[in-house]
């Protein structure tokens, strides 16, 4: 399929700029690297260190050379690398190519000892966060703060790894960030159900991050059969359930302002939900899931020109289109069986943008593109959802 070759194609040149940066690079987020915010007056205070990070993250030029920022190396980048690496392990078609079956092994033997190196220490279980101090709106995050989040995708990744691979010390790891999830993560409860926080620190109710720890703890059951892990991710689940809006969306998180509905963080929970259900047998949710897909389909992408797919950002208009969310979109449609359609996006994405080294852009605008290289949020991700589009091909074509 000529389609099909066109997506491997870019998942080679992307994952060869990816290892010859040995896996490095700037993020949208990493402003406060800068040695600038070190100084007394610069260090502490919360509302200048928001506002700099955002003003850095949304310039046009790559400034960050210039303030002394030096490329990160991600926790999160290294486990979507594992994520991409299982799926064209599991594909069966790397003979002859690059990429071969023993380079895959050998890079994901490699970044799971590099994880386990850079993970947060003094925690109930195996934790990740980011490699940078970052502000949030409502927290201060200093660098490797462990979060859900970053916890939750590399935990992903590793269990689509330990899916093919059976390796028990694999599975240990995730067992062990199961303790981080359900030991040190704060809860908020609501009757019978709660939402998990963001990270130990905080008491945020945002729903994407609580529903990474439903399905961590989704994936451990279904290897161990622990009802009480079953249990709680339930409740968690039910949370989430019970906080969709009448339109089948979700609001960013709960009682604190952030009400929008974007593409990411949608497919996330989409996502989120679908593993739960099918690691344990549960189908309780099933009718909320359909009614965020019909949401998540209907209101995130528009038909571009040469029979492609644009994924919007927001529900509500076109502009700007996002390198996670071209991601997270090729992740769920194929995840959800429209491969044409994760197809179309994918090649809208290809096409619009990649750069010629093999990088994806940051965003694409109206008027004009920020191609900056961002190698957690562009490049990782894309890497690991056009692997899984690969993957999905091969199974259709009964190859894999």
């Amino acid at each position: 399929m000529q389609t099909g070759n066109q997506v491997f194609e870019a998942i080679s040149s992307l994952e060869k700029y990816i290892s010859d940066n040995n896996f490095r690079g700037y993020d949208p987020y990493d402003g406060l690297a800068s040695p600038l915010f070190r100084l007394p007056v610069l260090k502490s205070n919360h509302t200048f260190r928001f506002i700099s990070q955002q003003l850095i993250r949304k310039s046009p030029l790559n400034i960050r050379p210039l303030l002394g920022i030096k490329k990160g190396y991600n926790p999160v980048t290294l486990g979507l690398c594992i994520q991409a690496y299982a799926y064209l392990l599991k594909s069966g078609r790397l003979q002859g190519t690059r990429i071969s079956a023993d380079y895959a092994e050998s890079r994901i033997n490699f970044l799971t000892q590099e994880l386990l190196r850079l993970s947060s220490k003094g925690f109930s279980g195996y934790c990740w966060g980011y490699d940078f101090d970052w502000e949030a709106r409502y927290a201060s995050n200093p660098a490797y703060t462990p979060t859900i989040v970053a916890t939750g995708i590399i935990t992903n990744a590793l269990f689509e790894y330990y899916r093919f691979s059976k390796d028990k010390n694999i599975f240990t790891i995730i067992e062990s960030s199961g303790k981080f999830a359900t030991k040190d993560l704060k809860k908020s409860f609501d009757g019978g159900t709660f939402c998990y926080s963001y990270s130990p620190f905080d008491s945020q109710r945002v729903y994407n991050a609580s529903m990474k720890a439903v399905r961590l703890l989704s994936q451990i059951f279904s290897v161990n059969g622990s009802k009480e892990i079953a249990d709680e991710a339930k409740k968690a689940a039910a949370y989430v359930a019970e906080n969709q809006n009448k339109d089948g969306s979700w609001a960013y998180s709960k009682s604190d302002g952030r009400d929008w509905a974007d593409n990411f963080h949608t497919g996330y929970i989409l996502d989120c939900f679908d593993e739960y259900i099918r690691n344990t047998g549960d189908n309780e949710f099933s009718d909320i899931l359909q009614k965020g897909y019909q949401f998540y389909t209907d209101r995130f992408f528009r038909k571009a020109k040469s029979e492609t797919l644009m994924p919007k950002y927001y529900s509500n208009r076109l502009y700007p289109v996002d390198a996670t969310s071209l991601s997270q979109s090729v992740l769920t449609l194929s995840r959800f069986g429209e491969t044409e359609k994760a197809f179309m996006t994918a090649r809208w994405g290809i096409e619009n943008m990649s750069g010629k080294k093999g990088y994806f852009y940051y965003r694409a605008g109206r008027f004009r593109k920020q191609k900056i290289s961002f190698m957690r949020w562009s490049n990782a991700w894309m890497f690991a959802a056009l692997s899984f589009l690969f993957l999905k091909n091969q199974e259709e074509a009964g190859k894999a």
